[in-house]
């Protein structure tokens, strides 16, 4: 293999693949050698295992890897599988490939970030899993949306009329979140705040106000600067929607900033490799 693509050889070595690559992104592309489209688009994939360093490039003949090919559900060639700690995230199959670029750079994560390490061994950084076309934020300035504080490439969400902020969040898929990650000014960064799941829409500040919260955290000077808060983990076990109400900052001025937030945890539909059960008969068998 060129470029930084490695071709699994055999179904035994899938698995330890997968492990070993931890919390980076993980694109399998499931091939054949008799199949055109496959041909067509491989030297592609090598072109974004070096475009794409940080995540891990893996090719699997279908006919040489059988049970990990039937495991995955692949029945069309090319299909391209991604993975984030041997959990299936995304699926893509045929050989279009600005089609496959786009899934590489969805999940790829911010080219300053290090998907390399998560401070919670096992979990994951969740914001590659944000439905961004359905979240939303409540009274945000319009100079510093709530989108800036989604990514660490600088800018910063600011409150508009007073202190108080609604930021609904939408994952494209049930996720359990161990941690919460938020950064902001020791004066205006956000202290008091009520946590909501899966409300079936956005609330306003009189029902965030009255209603009964899954979790209230009040943040520190200390907080906002390390940026890790533990989550009543047993509490955020099938999260598909997350509602942040931010009810003060820290010194009670009418601006409320925050520099950074997302979360840590993992999706709830995982693949269990050690579960493979073969299909076709004993190994070696012909059918």
């Amino acid at each position: 293999m060129t470029g930084n693509v490695k071709q699994i050889l055999e179904d035994s070595q899938f698995q330890p693949e997968l492990t070993s690559a931890g919390p980076k992104l993980v694109v399998v592309d499931f091939f054949a050698t008799w199949c055109g489209p496959c041909q067509r688009i491989a030297p592609f994939f090598e072109e974004l295992s070096t475009k794409y360093p940080r995540a891990v490039f893996l090719k699997v003949d279908v006919d040489k890897c059988p049970e990990a090919a039937s495991s995955q559900g692949v029945s069309a060639m090319p299909t391209f599988v991604f993975y984030r700690n041997k959990v299936k995230i995304d699926t893509l199959r045929g050989s279009d490939s600005a089609a496959l670029e786009e899934k590489v750079k969805a999940w790829y994560g911010d080219e300053d970030g290090d998907d390399d390490t998560t401070p919670v061994k096992g979990h994951m950084d969740l914001s590659s899993f944000l439905l961004k076309s359905e979240c939303e934020c409540l009274n945000e300035s319009d100079d510093h949306p709530y989108t800036h504080a989604l990514t660490s490439k600088g800018g910063y969400l600011e409150s508009d009329c007073d202190e108080q902020l609604i930021i609904q969040l939408s994952f494209n898929q049930a996720v359990k979140i161990h941690s919460m990650k938020i950064n902001g000014p020791a004066d205006k960064g956000p202290k008091g705040i009520k946590l909501f799941i899966n409300q079936p829409r956005t609330l306003d500040f009189d029902q965030a106000e009255s209603m009964a919260p899954v979790q209230i955290i009040e943040l520190t000077p200390t907080d906002l600067a390390d940026g890790i808060v533990p989550l009543r983990f047993v509490k955020f076990q099938n999260v598909q929607t997350l509602t942040l109400f931010i009810k003060d900052n820290q010194e009670g001025g009418e601006v409320t900033q925050v520099d950074y937030i997302g979360f840590i945890g993992s999706p709830v539909s995982s693949t269990n490799m050690s579960d493979f059960k073969r299909v076709a008969g004993k190994k070696g068998e012909s059918h």
